[in-house]
């Protein structure tokens, strides 16, 4: 049998091929245990045990063993454990107001990585580790797979002393924690060069607690740096992290892992396997997944429903308020539903903290507790991150964080989008029914995380828009087939819609899902065996819009968008724009209290304009757009096919219709006035000035060109876009009108937008653009713009408006104006 060995890791993966699993899972070479000869009789510099580890210190006993001696931290490692493969998790668990701008929150991630403490005569590294290439240690081109892969030395330290019966090397392991080495700090490149960050301040860096469990060993520390300009002037000149690092023992039995296929959203790694017999080095991805195995096989196979021997154990944090609690769990447990499709009962469990009595060393630092984190915070955020073995895919860990003030999104959110429809929604005090649902799938939501599913936003799409009207329908299928969709609120039901479901909830996506990642196939003896099975569970739902995927990455379909409901996005945001009509003017009412000032009013107002502009978004992603059908070769008909035009005209006739009329509901002098002294203008200009230059990005326009050219007539062109604009933004001009002022800041942005094209002629930073139809195509629409003004720029009696189209004429005359 041959083996299947990563030259990264010298250890057995997946290699595309009829493997056995227990080819798959082989021997690793690297990690017998350091040999005891090389002990401390060897090495006459070595102190002994006890006068390193003296009775001063603090030890905790785990997978090593930590002491704390004064301001020194030892670890006592077994030799067994050398050459073992760990997972080095670096999180930032503390973090500076205004760090990253407020997108760098407390428990973000900085780095994942797999490393290995070495022996090296009288030192010990670490190695970093990676298991990305792959190779037959039995073919020839093994060797030159292990000499262009070699392992970097992330930390080196002198052995300090053997345990007395020199099974253990013991090593002080401060400058690994207080020095900055830059694969476990929490500031990337781009922030010390943001923040002009000069050095670490040794003086002001240390080690704040260690914690060593039977798996893991868990170190906080505090990073300090002298900062130039930190994110906040009075952090005087310094920025300080605590940071936290996970050192995890990995399985030495390994899972056999799954293959991923793009048709069906799963988080994956990706490999290289060198001994493919493609003609290249072959890259495939495998999955991210829990390991479940039934407890009685046989059973499984008669298609009963079988607990795990090991299920996925959520554990609620001490922290949670009691009356959440029990929405948290039902979140976490709703996935059993979606197990069961797969044939596992109980799979997946929520419990209640432990007492001190039940479980004495229970922390949400052990690795063996996946924890459902309750973080007092002003972050308006949930997570659903968790750790896996990158040799399998095997998910071994998962804290799922709730920021408390997330609970301020979901309230004003329901107040914007279902205030119209829903008495419930409109107060700020949100019942708790309601408020506790929407909690409930936050938390499904990031649990789906949490088991290997990233986002699906082309999930929403399958469903017919005016279903979502429909009390039958929303209650037996919810807002989206998945709910791994960005589908919170249901905005498209209107006020006489009476009984429909307004939170999103599990769907048949996710069942699927979990079904084809999940399910336990004892028949396959290894990943490739799978293949048939899987592509036979994908190609029976092919052609059912409630099975496919779409992560919403790339903005290029509009089926496949976040927050976005409905099959037809110009009609779910006409509904959408009508509630929020009618919200606008209660909005006083509802955030008002006595006594206190319009905060809320002003915060709950801007959110409602911000998703004024989703809306508005997510039509304009029609324009030139291409919906995507993920397929493999063997399957009929186009991946990519373009919008059709009729769909692309409505779209363009809802935007100036409903984008780039002057919003006058939206101008709401009552809310105005209680929030700002001014500024009205200047927000309407932004947020019309965005939908323009998003509607003529250059990408957009490439692809409207290149669909004429495919489609001809069929296709809705960048000429019949431009024309369909100017008649709808410059109405006024053709009707002898007078413009407000909104609609002269629009149509200078229109001029603008079209000019800045222009002006690239004059730079050779964009040669794609130059040599394009774009140029021509803006210039001939300045040229007939500027021929319109001419002609009827007198035929109104408004002095300001003709003032203003005699400017509009300058500018073009200047964006027109290129020297070659």
């Amino acid at each position: 049998m041959i083996k299947k060995i990563s030259a990264l890791g010298l250890m057995a993966i997946v290699f595309l091929g009829c493997q056995s699993q227990r080819s798959i899972t082989g021997t690793q070479t690297g990690n017998k245990s350091a040999s005891t000869t090389d002990s401390k009789k060897d090495n006459d510099d070595l102190k002994p045990y006890r006068e390193v580890i003296t009775s001063e210190a603090k030890s905790d006993e785990g997978l090593f063993t930590s002491h704390r001696v004064g301001d020194k931290l030892y670890y006592e490692i077994p030799l067994s454990l050398l050459e073992k493969d760990m997972l080095l998790v670096s999180r930032i668990a503390k973090v500076p107001a205004g760090f990253g701008g407020g997108y760098v929150n407390a428990g973000s991630k900085a780095n994942e990585q797999v490393v290995r403490w070495t022996k090296r005569g009288e030192n010990v590294d670490i190695k970093i580790i990676s298991f990305e290439n792959e190779s037959d240690e039995n073919s020839p081109i093994y060797q030159s797979v292990a000499a262009n892969n070699f392992f970097p030395i992330l930390y080196s330290t002198k052995i300090s002393a053997y345990n007395p019966d020199s099974t253990a090397v013991v090593v002080e392991v401060n400058s690994l924690y207080e020095n900055d080495i830059e694969a476990i700090n929490g500031i990337s490149s781009s922030l010390k060069k943001r923040y002009k960050v000069k050095k670490l301040d040794q003086n002001r860096s240390y080690i704040e607690s260690v914690q060593s469990f039977p798996k893991n060993i868990e170190v906080k520390h505090v990073m300090t740096y002298e900062a130039e300009e930190p994110p906040e002037s009075d952090q005087a000149g310094t920025i300080s992290l605590l940071m936290n690092q996970s050192m995890i023992l990995l399985p030495d039995e390994k899972m056999q892992p799954r293959l991923a296929d793009e048709r069906v959203g799963w988080f994956s790694i990706k490999k290289y396997d060198y001994n493919s017999d493609e003609l290249k080095a072959d890259d495939y991805r495998i999955i991210r997944k829990w390991q479940l195995v039934p407890k009685d096989s046989e059973a499984y196979k008669r298609g009963e429903l079988v607990e795990p021997v090991k299920p996925i154990v959520y554990y609620l944090d001490p922290a949670t308020p009691e009356k959440w609690r029990p929405y948290f769990k039902k979140g976490i447990e709703d996935w059993n539903v979606a197990f069961e499709a797969a044939g596992f009962k109980n799979a997946i469990i929520a419990k209640d903290p432990p007492t001190k009595e039940e479980d004495p060393e229970f922390s949400p630092e052990d690795i063996r507790y996946s924890v459902v984190r309750y973080v007092a915070s002003t972050t308006r955020n949930a997570t659903g991150p968790s750790v896996s073995d990158p040799r399998t895919g095997e998910i071994i860990e998962s804290d799922i964080i709730w920021y408390h003030n997330h609970l301020r999104s979901y309230r004003n959110r329901f107040m914007i989008e279902a205030g119209a429809q829903n008495p419930a929604a409109r107060t700020l005090n949100t019942p708790e029914a309601e408020i506790g649902e929407m909690m409930r799938m936050v938390i499904a939501h990031e649990v789906g995380h949490a088991l290997g599913l990233p986002h699906n936003m082309k999930a929403s799409s399958a469903y017919p828009t005016d279903s979502l009207r429909s009390a039958e329908f929303t209650q037996k299928y919810g807002l989206t087939p998945s709910i791994m969709d960005y589908a919170r609120v249901n905005y498209v039901a209107q006020p006489e819609d009476k009984g429909v479901r307004y939170i999103r909830m599990m769907g048949p996506y996710d069942l699927y899902a979990i079904n084809w990642g999940y399910r336990y196939i004892p028949e396959a003896d290894s990943p490739i065996e799978e293949k048939p099975i899987l592509d036979k569970w994908i190609l029976e739902k092919a052609g059912d819009r409630m099975y496919e995927f779409g992560s919403g990455y790339g903005g290029v379909d509009p089926q496949s968008q976040r927050e976005s409901l409905g099959s037809d996005q110009v009609k779910a945001s006409e509904y959408g724009l009508a509630n929020l009509k009618k919200v606008v003017p209660n909005l006083i009412a509802w955030t008002s209290k006595d006594g206190v000032d319009y905060e809320d009013l002003d915060e709950v107002y801007g959110e409602l304009t911000s998703l004024w502009r989703g809306y508005v978004n997510h039509v304009v992603a029609n324009v030139g757009g291409v919906n995507e059908t993920l397929k493999t070769a063997d399957q009929e008909g186009a991946v990519y096919r373009d919008v059709p035009k009729e769909i692309q005209k409505n779209a363009v006739a809802f935007l100036n219709n409903q984008a780039f009329t002057t919003p006058d509901w939206l101008l709401n002098q009552e809310i105005l006035s209680r929030i700002e002294a001014s500024g009205a203008i200047e927000r309407v200009q932004n947020l019309q000035t965005r939908a323009l230059n998003n509607l003529l990005d250059e990408d957009r326009l490439k692809r409207m060109v290149s669909n004429e050219q495919m489609n001809g007539k069929e296709a809705y062109t960048a000429v019949e876009l431009m024309d369909d604009l100017r008649k709808g933004i410059f109405s006024e001009l053709y009707s002898g009108r007078k413009t407000d002022a909104y609609r002269r800041n629009l149509q200078r942005s229109y001029v603008d937008a079209a000019s800045a094209y222009l002006q690239q002629l004059k730079g050779e930073d964009n040669e794609a653009v130059l040599k394009s139809d774009i140029i021509a195509l803006m210039r001939g629409e300045m040229e007939r713009l500027k021929r319109d003004l001419s002609t009827r720029k007198n035929n109104n009696n408004d002095s300001l408006t003709k003032y203003h189209w005699n400017d509009l004429v300058a500018r073009i005359d200047a964006g027109l104006t290129v020297d070659f």
